[in-house]
């Protein structure tokens, strides 16, 4: 093999690696979240929550940009995220706050990392044939960040013990979303507008950034029930309009069939 083809075979290589470890540290920080949770560090685990987030949303985008896409990478990325945003999040849901809550706390838990395997599985089944702009159903790391989040909110506005059920009523919401069919954006753009776009993400990213760096316990939250009510309402708006539609056809048919 000469030396153009080992260089070549090298950088096909460390194409496919560098994207996989961003998953490695999304991996990562759910994995010291689960150990964080089991420490009685919650505040640390809802954190680490938040941080592998941020790696799940590099790692596609680092994907896209250096063309480094694979089933591998997919796959990779599905199991981590069952790890990061399945079981981390439920664990320290039980453990915060449903643990008071005699079997239906554990059950509820369960239900959410049940809810975030099927959605991946979904997912991993469905994404070569819809449209790659929306996702079916909440996806699952912004299910985690707002079970990660509500924890962190609700430590700082100090609810009392009615937050344990209001917490149960989150966890069985946004559980649900996860294997619905209602639509989200996705925000996912090929690698050449990634590169065109890429100061104006920046900025954007920024901007989001310093506004959640005001009171990043208080401002989380409510990002992402923007978010996930945002889904809803769009759904049910094109659905009214669906309807009002066929009816509308159906009216305009009788009209013709009675002249």
């Amino acid at each position: 093999m000469d030396k153009g083809s080992k260089r070549k075979r090298m950088l096909d290589t460390s194409v496919l690696v560098f994207p996989n470890l961003f998953t490695t540290g999304n991996l990562f920080c759910g994995f010291y979240s689960i150990i964080s949770t089991l420490k009685g560090s919650y505040v640390l685990a809802a954190y680490l929550i938040l941080a592998a987030a941020l790696f799940d949303m590099v790692d596609g985008k680092v994907a896209r940009l250096v063309k480094g896409v694979s089933d591998f990478g997919r796959e990779y990325d599905s199991l981590s995220d069952l790890v990061s945003f399945g079981v981390a999040p439920a664990l320290l849901a039980y453990m915060s706050y449903l643990a008071f809550i005699p079997r239906l706390g554990w059950l509820v838990a369960f239900l959410f990392v049940a809810c975030g395997a099927l959605r991946l599985a979904r997912f991993n089944i469905i994404y070569k044939i819809v449209n790659p702009e929306y996702f079916i159903g909440l996806p699952i790391p912004i299910a985690a960040v707002t079970v990660a989040s509500a924890y962190l909110f609700f430590r700082e506005v100090g609810f009392n013990y009615e937050k344990n059920y209001i917490f149960l009523a989150l966890l069985f919401f946004v559980s649900f979303l996860m294997v619905s069919s209602i639509t989200y954006k996705s925000y996912k753009k090929p690698e050449q507008k990634i590169r065109s776009g890429f100061f104006t993400n920046m900025v954007i990213f920024l901007l989001l950034l310093i506004t959640v760096a005001v009171n990043p316990d208080i401002v989380m939250i409510f990002l992402c029930l923007v978010y996930v009510f945002h889904g809803i309402f769009v759904d049910l708006y094109k659905s009214s309009i669906s309807i009002f539609s066929k009816h509308r056809k159906r009216n305009l048919i009788n009209e013709r069939e009675n002249v």
